[in-house]
């Protein structure tokens, strides 16, 4: 028996093929939107892939699991709970699927999603491991807040919080200590809040160090959980609804993406400029975005621009454009690509900061901060400055006033130079907006 883990960092997700040696049959657990790694690692271990588990509905990528049943005939298993609209079968507690010398049953563990699923493997009558999906990852358990408006059954936070308590200690702590943990998502992730770097645990480690399995009442965990939790993409409850339906096959959909700049531009749409943010501001298209391509791309494609939002992509290159395509498939975003093209420059520049003048006078400039709330309260830098958290800032332009010049900043500069632009397209006419970027670095030190 082996367990193979595949990593994807961009997404902090990580999936699972489970190999049954003595029978060469595979079970994946929570497969990424590209299966081509699946399928090597069938074909490197002479196995055939017979099954593939969704521990729930994914919010925060598009799951390869109905690709992998057209490709594979594998069976798909998930929840009843789930409402999935792609062939299946249903895997809830009490449920064993047996191959070789595994048996994998499912347990219900309701807290993340009102559908999430924990899957216990036993390996000649021992159980050795257990796959928990969103709902225990190393050091955290999963956000209780994502499914009050997506899904085939919505709950409240609160619900949910109160379900993850139980599911976690009479579903999971029970386990016993030596028993291997095995997440989806490991630290970066948007479905918790305090993930440790590990990639697994053991259910032992867990119940020392994680915060979420310490002695409380069900109030007090409620509480703990419910504060301080990472802002929610736009793009979340799209996915969730992707992944109940099952996506359309990668390659084909990659291959509807158009490739090539237009002979006329749609000025109503947003041009995601993916280049770095010097490249950008010597010379971008009007209407550009940027949002550089290193980073967590997927994660800020998904939080500036909504589900359903056409958009074109450009890059610096073709290899870089093919590689961003691809990322955005990543979130199903690959089907809202107006087009995609290559760019060296545009007639749009951006004006730097005087930094010495601002350094000066700060108080004859509108500061913006668009880090997220948690983190202005954990370490304040400009007292007078507009918190609007970047995945925010189109929705609330309107509160930043225009009559001084505008100074945008984040904790290190890869957002605010996203977050300029985007006051930059909305306020271009009325004042000067401009990237502290990596300078900010001078005044949180100071």
């Amino acid at each position: 028996m082996k367990i193979e883990q595949f990593e994807d960092k961009g997404l902090a997700h990580y999936s699972y093929a489970i190999l049954s040696e003595c029978e060469s049959k595979i079970v994946l657990i929570d497969p990424a939107r590209d299966i081509a790694p699946y399928l090597s690692y069938a074909e490197k271990n002479e196995a055939t892939i017979i099954g593939v588990i969704e521990t729930h509905p994914h919010a925060d990528f598009v799951s390869g699991h109905l690709e992998l049943h057209q490709t594979t005939r594998a069976i798909i298993y998930c929840s009843k709970l789930l409402g999935a609209e792609y062939p299946h079968q249903t895997f809830d507690d009490g449920e064993v699927l047996e191959f070789g010398k595994i048996k994998l049953k499912a347990l219900n563990t309701p807290g993340h999603s009102p559908d999430s699923i924990c899957i216990v493997l036993e390996h000649k009558g021992v159980d050795k491991a257990v796959f928990t999906g969103d709902t225990l990852f190393i050091g955290d358990c999963g956000r209780p807040d994502l499914r009050e408006q997506a899904g085939n059954i919505t709950s409240k936070r609160e619900e949910l919080a109160r379900q993850m308590y139980y599911s976690l200690r009479e579903k999971l702590l029970v386990l016993a200590n030596e028993v291997s943990v095995y997440p989806a998502h490991g630290a970066g992730t948007l479905c918790g809040k305090a993930l440790s770097d590990a990639s697994r645990s053991t259910i032992g480690a867990e119940r020392v160090s994680n915060w979420s399995l310490q002695e409380m009442s069900e109030v007090q965990f409620i509480q703990a959980l419910l504060e301080d939790q990472p802002f929610m993409p736009k793009y979340f409850e799209y996915d969730v609804a992707v992944n109940k339906r099952g996506a359309a096959a990668l390659q084909g959909s990659l291959a509807n993406v158009p490739i090539g700049k237009p002979a006329k531009i749609n000025g109503q749409l947003f041009i995601v400029d993916t280049r770095p943010e010097q490249d950008f501001k010597k010379g971008h298209l009007p209407g550009s975005i940027n949002i550089q391509s290193d980073g967590k791309f997927e994660t800020w494609l998904g939080s500036i621009i909504g589900p359903e939002e056409a958009f074109y992509l450009v890059a610096a290159s073709d290899e870089m454009l093919k590689q961003l395509v691809s990322k955005a498939a990543k979130i199903g975003y690959e089907i809202f690509i107006e087009a995609a093209f290559v760019i060296e420059a545009g007639s749009e520049q951006t004006e730097p900061l005087d930094l010495g003048n601002f350094m000066s006078a700060s108080t004859q400039y509108t500061v913006v901060d668009i880090r997220n709330a948690s983190e202005v309260q954990a370490q304040p830098v400009f007292t007078e400055a507009i918190n609007i958290p970047l995945p925010e800032l189109r929705e609330r332009i309107l509160e930043i006033p225009f009559n001084k010049p505008i100074v945008v900043h984040c904790a290190g500069g890869y957002r605010s130079a996203a977050g300029s632009s985007i006051i930059g397209n909305a306020l271009r006419f009325k004042t000067k907006v401009y990237d502290l970027g990596e300078s900010i670095r001078q005044f949180i030190l100071a």
